[in-house]
């Protein structure tokens, strides 16, 4: 059928150039997720035995020994260590990409473990 329109590919290769596009440049900008990644990284006080995988206010967490691990979430740094130290104990040190958590805020965190 398409053999006997020889015009009919020239006006649809547009389009599927188009779309091969859009789905190339999707594919390179879209962020991949993965937990190992770490957009947040605490240290726990207390080392975790074995490997954990834990969801705390919606954000999937990943501890082995003394370190745990997420991706970004929409909150705020020091709430996100507040919920991670309650199921999981007193953090030692919080960061993002940006840095450490301050020293005052590290302390209303671990507030949260008791």
């Amino acid at each position: 059928m398409i053999a006997r329109h020889p015009g009919a590919l020239r006006r649809l290769l547009p389009a599927v150039l188009a779309f091969a596009g859009s789905v190339m440049a999707f594919a390179v900008t879209a962020e991949p997720v993965h937990a190992a990644d770490g957009y947040y990284v605490a240290t726990l006080a207390t080392p975790k035995a074995a490997p954990v995988r834990s969801i705390e206010g919606g954000l999937m967490w990943s501890c082995a020994g003394d370190s745990c691990q997420a991706v970004r979430d929409t909150s705020r740094p020091a709430i996100v260590c507040a919920r991670l130290a309650k199921k999981h104990g007193a953090i030692t040190r919080f960061a993002t990409p940006k840095g450490d958590l301050a020293a005052d805020d590290l302390a209303k965190c671990n507030a949260a473990a008791h």
